[in-house]
């Protein structure tokens, strides 16, 4: 996979976020939360139009835009985090005060963390890679993953969590951020993929391998399931399961998972509902050849963990959270080990779904190995 040249020009405007929300901050109608709102939508749309505008003619793909504003918008959560630990003062008070309160959580911090680094890289690299007329759709899904896991989990948890009496106007701008990658996930799925370089013999002798062949993925499918059970045993301790390893675990393991901002909660039954049937699919995958889906879903589903675990791992273990709801000292190891494991699977499952896609190739029909499956 060849990674893309980052674009210049976006990275330069995106930088405008310093001196924007310096001015804004400063401002006396943004102490008003529909100020907050109507000031956020103009200057968005003020920058979508200006990057439409001055690109027009250069770019053939309208997700270049879209990338543009949100890598605008990834620096704009980067100040946000780096002001609510204290690294700096004077930018984005007004927002989380006004805008997003609930963005003053741990959750919120990491997530903003996550959208200002990660996001913002990915966005550079795609708007670099759309100017150059390269692809983009390993980068894209990975994107898409991530961006729609923070959402699912986010907008639940201020509504459902302690915060849902803070919801201001700012809030309702959170649904294009629902209905644009939909919108960008459907294009990016459309994009053609890149050509392989492997022949039918060469898909032909690796379909032919057993499972013990191919220590490999004997290796993943093990791990998938030992995932599967984990996601089922912390979807049942948030779901107040009475069981004793249940009550051991929300006690002395993770009890980030009681606490009353509801993120966590939220995060565990996304998991149950959403990455527990991933799990047991993919297995499937890896047994069985000519899933041709697998290397695509599982771009998507190491997004989304990462971006997930990123967020409650920090999450759990930041001052933001009361001190009764962190990761005890004495079980820190244990728990950032069995986290970090989970997170890091998804992603391996994506390298070597990239690496070697020849299992997951469907063969054509006029092939000899295609005539030998039929009989």
């Amino acid at each position: 996979m060849d990674i893309p040249p980052l674009a210049g020009k976006i990275a330069a405007l995106s930088l405008g976020a310093f001196p924007v929300s310096f001015a804004l901050n400063h401002v006396s109608v943004l102490s008003h939360p529909l100020g907050v709102t109507l000031m956020s939508v103009l200057i968005l749309g003020l920058l979508l139009v200006a990057i439409y505008s001055l690109s027009r003619e250069e770019i053939y793909d309208p997700l270049y835009a879209v990338f543009a504003v949100f890598a605008f918008t990834s620096v704009v959560d980067l100040l946000i985090a780096l002001q609510e630990d204290g690294y700096m003062v004077g930018f984005m008070e007004f927002y989380t005060k006004e805008g997003e309160p609930y963005l003053r959580t741990a959750h919120g911090i990491f997530i903003c963390y996550w959208d200002g680094i990660v996001h913002c890289l990915l966005y550079l690299a795609m708007t670099g890679a759309i100017r150059r007329r390269k692809r983009y759709r390993t980068l894209g899904l990975y994107w898409l993953g991530s961006f729609v896991m923070s959402i699912l989990v986010f907008l639940p948890g201020n509504i459902l969590g302690k915060y849902s009496s803070e919801i201001r106007p700012a809030f309702f701008l959170t649904i294009l951020y629902v209905l644009v990658p939909c919108w960008a996930g459907l294009r990016v799925f459309k994009q053609s993929q890149a050509p392989t370089c492997c022949t039918s013999n060469v898909v032909q002798e690796e379909q032919r391998k057993g499972l013990l062949q191919r220590p490999v993925d004997l290796a993943l499918i093990i791990y998938l399931i030992l995932a599967g059970f984990f996601t089922l045993f912390r979807g049942l301790v948030v779901l107040d399961c009475p069981t004793d390893a249940c009550f051991v675990y929300i006690y002395q393991y993770e009890p980030y998972l009681r606490d009353p901002v509801a993120y966590p909660k939220v995060q565990m039954l996304v998991y149950m509902f959403y990455a527990l049937p991933f799990y047991g699919l993919a297995a499937y995958a890896l047994i069985f050849p000519g899933c041709s889906w697998l290397p695509d879903w599982a771009l998507v589903f190491a997004g989304a963990i990462g971006q997930a675990q990123f967020s409650h791992m920090g999450a759990s273990m930041h001052l933001r959270t009361p001190f009764t709801y962190r990761v005890p000292e004495d079980t820190w190891a244990c728990f950032f080990m069995c986290n970090l494991l989970y997170a890091l699977g998804p992603h391996l499952l994506a390298y070597r779904c990239l690496l070697w896609p020849a299992f997951f190739l469907r063969l054509p029909p006029g092939s000899p190995a295609s005539h030998q499956k039929q009989h």
